[in-house]
Formats: structure tokens, sequence, C-alpha cells
């Protein structure tokens, strides 16, 4: 019986991909490593700023400046409270979890300021009191298990009984890895003209469906329950 949802947080209930994706790929080239939006999609969507941090040192062979994540969040965030939009059907969602008695987490790629901006722009907050988790609290993020873990250790549940909502393959690997049911999502905007590919690699690293919509999504997380 499923007993907790654990949502990924950018793609899945706020579509800020898009804004994430373009301002990242403006700063990779501005570190020397230019990279094309599809190969942004498929290769850094869901991981940790270490991670591209750690690609641009391999592609330049030099060390990347240091001010590079909070340059690029700076900049990102600063987008939020005029660009920021919630998934259609988030909130629908949510209540209708949190009314079943459902427990409810984030487990979030991104860094806790990033985090806590988006949760209060959005006004998904209340949902996540004390609830909201990031890949700054573990040592190694996504797709390694420790932050579903985290998570679910949070929560007084055991991994078994989570399961989880994500858009990336990594983030899709480290929920089967923490033992989780895993659910892929494809509606954020940042999939547009690649939805049916991006749901195939989702499915290949062990999403148990793949929806298009939130419309649903209660179920497919529930399955089981």
């Amino acid at each position: 019986m499923i007993r907790a949802v654990i949502f990924d947080l950018d793609g899945c209930l706020v579509d800020s991909e898009p804004m994430a994706l373009e301002v990242l790929g403006e700063e990779m080239a501005a570190e020397g490593a230019p990279t094309s939006a599809e190969e942004l999609r498929k290769r850094f969507l869901g991981v940790s700023i270490q991670s591209v941090v750690d690609h641009i040192t391999r592609f330049t062979r030099r060390a990347v400046l240091p001010d590079f994540p909070r340059r690029f969040e700076d900049r990102l965030l600063a987008r939020y409270d005029t660009e920021l939009r919630l998934i259609p059907g988030a909130t629908a969602l949510l209540d209708a979890l949190q009314t079943q008695g459902i427990g409810m987490a984030i487990a979030t790629g991104g860094s806790l300021r990033r985090l806590e901006v988006t949760l209060r722009v959005s006004g998904l907050e209340r949902y996540f009191t004390g609830r909201a988790f990031s890949a700054d609290q573990v040592r190694q993020g996504k797709p390694a298990p420790d932050l579903f873990l985290f998570a679910a250790r949070n929560l007084g549940i055991d991994p078994s009984r989570c399961a989880v909502m994500e858009d990336s393959p990594h983030g899709i690997a480290g929920a089967r890895a923490a033992g989780m049911r895993a659910v892929g999502f494809v509606g954020g905007s940042h999939l547009a003209g690649m939805r049916d590919d991006h749901a195939a690699r989702l499915r290949k690293a062990g999403a148990a469906e793949v929806l298009k919509n939130l419309t649903g999504m209660r179920d497919a997380l529930l399955s089981g329950c």
C-alpha cells in the first residue's frame, strides 16, 4: 500500500524547466561549453548543478569560475516572480492526495534557496511545510537514491510504501534505486515536441507508467494502494 508520494518539483509541479534550461545554456556557453537545447534536455534535466560544473570542467579542461552556481541561480530566480507557472492540475492533485491522507514531500535536485523561492512564489509551500528536501541535504543527488531515502526517512514511511513522480531519467533511476514505485511525467512545456521520445527514456529508466498530463496521476501513483 502506497502511503506517501514524493514529488520532483521542477517540470512536475511547476513549469520552470524552460527558464532553467535557457539560463543554464547561456551560462554554460559563457564558460566555454556551448550546448544545444536538445542536448540540455537529454543530458542535464534533473541533474545537480555540481554535475553541470563537472561536465564543463571536463569539456573545457579548466576550472569553472566558483560563482557559476550562484550566477545561474540569481538569473533564474529573478524571472520567477513574473514567469513561474504551476503545471495545470497540480493543486487539484495535491488536494486529492491530502484529502485521502497520503503523505507528501518534495525531493528536488535544486538548491535549498531555489526550493524555498519556488514554493513561496508558486503558493505550494502550504502543502509541504517541513517536508521539502533538496540535494543540498544529502551526499549524492539523483540518480543516487539518497535524496528519496532522506525524504522517506523524514516522513517516517518505509521506502517500499512511497511512490515518486519524476520527469527525468535520473530521477526515475534514483527512485527505483530507493525501492520506490516511480511514475514518469512528460507534461512540462520543456518537453514539447519530444514527449514520446522522453517517455520512452523514462520507461527505460524504470517508470511503471508515464503520463502526459496530471489527469489520472493520483491513480497512477497509488496503483496497488
